[in-house]
């Protein structure tokens, strides 16, 4: 038997063209994993609505590891953003999302890539789900050329198809989801349109306006407030009289999910994408989530809370591990296997954190490019950006 196992573990140096030594023969085959589980989720709250998403959710082994790169990725994004935020190598406004991969990641695994997308500044996990590469994206947060806004849109302004970016005016990017709602519909393509706001925008007057033309046009919008429990340093019970976001649409109908769990955030966005493909008009989401980091890097993010709360939250409901403890406990996957991930990923941010701090700046010149959809400059009231004004008073 032993002389076997030396045979097979030369056979598979030679095919490799690594030393396995014989502890490869006894490793696990694709065949040796469940291929497709079935997990009980959290039941949602729901308003206005008869039925809500199911509670259970069927994965398969290949989504679960997917929905786990993806998120994994994310995380080591964000915490090389801190690094370099720290470094003074990425400057201005950053706000991470590290506590909150499985809104994005559950959210586009409901959809299609050609529905919308649009957000506030906590944008960099979306841009990332929308297909935009991790070295762009960082390259984007240190302001080079080779960012995905050609190094002039920062934190704030990313965009890739079907998705509109950031907006910087709290709230602002409600109203603009529901006029892409509003476009979808009046070409009939079928596709809807997720605006996403924080718990901080939610007492906006905009997004109740939004709502209300919403409502009366049937528009495919869905509504959807990742609340991580606080609005920059305020928590949501300071912030709001009722905390019950789902049902800030009145008249629309709600449901709240968990949005520490991938499968749960998935479901119900099926649910909702349903919904509203149907013609039955909007629907407004509430994610309950938790971001690790503070509101922006200038925030330390423990002056309004506590290191031990973080921590709870790390060791409770992660949803990164999350989603590796169901599919360790239903023998979907090995460990072996996840640090193999986990290494692919680190090894790709550190290589993006070369290319973004290594590649130039984007020259003087382009300064004023890209602001225009056209060759020549627009002007407004018989002047340009480029114009040289002179006072007449």
């Amino acid at each position: 038997m032993k002389n076997m196992l030396t045979i097979i573990s030369n056979a598979l140096c030679r095919i490799t063209g690594r030393n396995v030594g014989t502890r490869a023969v006894v490793s696990r085959s694709f065949a040796d994993f469940t291929s497709q589980a079935t997990f009980d989720i959290k039941k949602c709250d729901v308003h206005r609505l008869e039925e809500g998403p199911p509670l259970k959710a069927e994965l398969t082994r290949e989504q679960g590891l997917r929905y786990y790169r993806i998120m994994q990725t994310v995380r080591r994004m964000e915490l090389k953003a801190d690094q370099l935020y720290k470094q003074k190598i990425i400057r201005g406004f950053c706000h991470l999302y590290d506590g909150q991969e499985a809104c994005a990641v559950g959210i586009e695994a409901a959809i299609n890539p050609s529905d919308h997308l649009i957000t506030a500044y906590r944008a960099h996990g979306y841009t990332y789900t929308r297909g935009i590469a991790v070295k762009e994206i960082l390259a984007e947060l240190t302001g080079r050329r080779g960012g995905v806004a050609k190094g002039k849109g920062g934190s704030m302004h990313m965009y890739a198809p079907h998705f509109y970016g950031g907006n910087g005016i709290v709230g602002a990017q409600v109203p603009l989801g529901a006029g892409i709602a509003l476009a979808c519909q009046y070409q009939g393509n079928n596709q809807v349109c997720v605006a996403l706001y924080g718990d901080g925008a939610a007492n906006q007057g905009q997004l109740f306006e939004s709502f209300n033309m919403a409502a009366l046009w049937k528009l495919p919008c869905i509504f959807t407030c990742e609340n991580n429990q606080y609005g920059m340093g305020t928590s949501v019970e300071r912030a709001s009289a009722s905390t019950d976001y789902y049902k800030r649409g009145d008249f629309i109908p709600g449901i709240r999910v968990d949005g520490m769990d991938v499968l749960c955030v998935r479901e119900a966005f099926k649910f909702a994408a349903e919904h509203c493909r149907s013609g039955k008009g909007p629907i407004v989401m509430e994610l309950k989530t938790y971001r690790y980091h503070g509101h922006s890097m200038s925030d330390p993010g423990v002056s309004y809370r506590t290191r031990e709360e973080i921590q709870e939250v790390r060791s409770k409901s992660d949803p990164i591990t999350m989603l590796k403890e169901r599919m360790l406990s239903n023998n979907m996957a090995s460990v072996e296997e996840f640090k193999e991930i986990d290494i692919a990923i680190r090894k790709e941010v550190e290589e993006a954190a070369q290319y973004a701090t290594s590649d130039p700046e984007p020259p003087l010149e382009e300064l004023c490019n890209h602001i225009f959809s056209n060759d020549s400059p627009l002007e407004v009231r018989g002047t340009n950006p480029w114009a040289r004004l002179k006072s007449v008073s």
